[in-house]
């Protein structure tokens, strides 16, 4: 609970016209920090297809190598939970600002740290690097499991009325941001460095060059004041002393419910990421089959198709204002399955079919992903909501994100080279989603202000 002197100077905080967060502060930093986040997360993303079977795991198969880079890649969404449950308890006790900068440092730090690890094959190092390697994803995933809750509120408390999911948009455009900027980074490299100095030391550079990011990001948080909700919780005392007990204690339904309305986000994007990297580049004579591009050539369509994720992010933000939430991600996720029946058919039609999925799994995504930042806070009342919102989002990354590149790529071994079982997996993950709308009501008219007692 917060003293009864923290609740005058909340309240005489709340009265001050310049204690507010402007439009364009907002902005600026809801977006560099998830733009930040996601810069280091899709780098070890990149890094786990290009790079790290060959650095951690040489002495297993391919196919193995493959597979455990990406489970390793997992590590991270089994820590995002534990990050929810970490970051959100002070999120909902200390307020959004402090918290944002810890989950931020912790992304920063690690992601740095990865970049100088050695290799496997460095004398002493064969069982240090891979478990080096595990520590600072482990780490990474627990910073990501804070941050994004802290950026939808930040954007979404500070909105004004019937705004909050166009605001919500800006820290969901920090994921088509942070791709481009981290993609961008491995082309330039691998543009100019032989395979053997890529190999050697050019990977390295996106993962220390994000140290630059991470103080830039700062200074922008750490001129933030705390939201209006978060000070009215302090000033009415109603300050909760262990947010996650009470959040499942009173809200546990509203967790589920969140879990499932974002699991086909999950799965779609890291299907269209990670496993269509993976698949894009594999040889088309290699067991299992891919289509055979060129590392660099594969990446520049997906950065064509990820500005199609950024510009429906945009999008989506009026059309979830206009429609309600619920209808909007209801028609999304019905396309969602609908394409997942598209998914291999399409694959077959040639480097045009190649960018037909890319830009339509891109657009479903931007579309599918812009509104989270509305509606899964709005769930949830202001005193748990950090930890409400972000234990449902980060729950939903185990069950979609964590397994969904291990899952596909099982997949496409399992169909001989083909990616029909992939695009069945991502229409179920679909339609459970569909059923978790169809049974949550609408919630863009809450009162966002209201909190669950004490």
């Amino acid at each position: 609970m917060s003293t009864p002197a923290a609740t005058s100077a909340g309240a005489a905080v709340v009265d001050a016209p310049a204690a507010e967060n402007s439009r364009g502060r907002v902005v600026v930093a809801s977006l560099i920090g998830t733009s930040i986040e996601f810069y280091d997360f899709y780098a070890y993303a990149t890094a786990a297809v290009l790079v790290f079977p060959t650095l951690f795991f040489a002495t297993q198969s391919d196919a193995t190598a493959l597979l455990s880079s990406f489970a390793v890649f997992g590590v991270a969404f089994v820590a995002r939970p534990v990050g929810s449950i970490l970051f959100g308890h002070f999120g909902d006790r200390v307020g959004r600002k402090a918290t944002l900068v810890a989950s931020l440092l912790v992304m920063g730090v690690a992601t740095f740290l990865i970049g100088l690890i050695p290799p496997a094959s460095t004398p002493g190092w064969a069982i240090l690097a891979p478990a080096a390697l595990v520590l600072c994803r482990f780490c990474q995933g627990l910073g990501l499991g804070g941050e994004w809750s802290g950026a939808a509120l930040l954007a979404t408390e500070n909105a004004p009325a019937g705004k909050r999911a166009v605001w919500g948009t800006f820290p969901q455009l920090g994921a088509p941001i942070g791709f481009i900027l981290a993609n961008t980074v491995f082309i330039a490299l691998a543009g100019t460095l032989s395979e053997d100095q890529f190999l050697s030391w050019g990977w390295r550079v996106p993962f220390l060059a994000s140290a630059v990011l991470v103080i830039v990001g700062l200074w922008v948080r750490l001129k933030l004041i705390e939201t209006p909700a978060f000070r009215k919780v302090q000033e009415d005392n109603a300050v909760v002393a262990v947010p996650v007990a009470h959040v499942f204690r009173s809200s546990w339904r509203k967790i589920v419910s969140g879990t499932f309305i974002m699991l086909a986000t999950y799965v779609l994007f890291y299907l269209m990421t990670t496993f269509t990297l993976t698949y894009g580049t594999t040889a088309s004579d290699a067991t299992p089959a891919g289509l055979g591009y060129e590392r660099t050539d594969f990446l520049w369509m997906l950065i064509i198709g990820v500005v199609f994720f950024g510009i429906f992010t945009v999008v989506s933000g009026p059309m979830a204002e206009r429609f309600g939430r619920r209808k909007h991600l209801l028609g999304v996720t019905a396309a969602i399955i609908v394409f997942g029946a598209l998914f291999a058919p399409l694959f077959s039609g040639g480097t045009v079919g190649v960018m037909a999925v890319l830009v339509l799994g891109f657009t479903l995504m931007g579309l599918t992903f812009g509104p989270m930042a509305a509606i899964l806070p709005e769930l949830f009342p202001s005193n748990v909501r950090y930890t409400g919102s972000a234990v449902a989002y980060n729950l939903s990354s185990i069950l979609g994100a964590a397994v969904a590149p291990f899952i596909a790529v099982w997949l496409w071994t399992l169909a001989d080279g083909s990616t029909w079982l992939v695009g069945v997996y991502l229409a179920v993950m679909a339609v459970l989603t569909l059923v978790a709308l169809l049974i949550e009501r609408e919630t863009k008219d809450v009162d966002y202000h209201s909190h669950a007692g004490s």
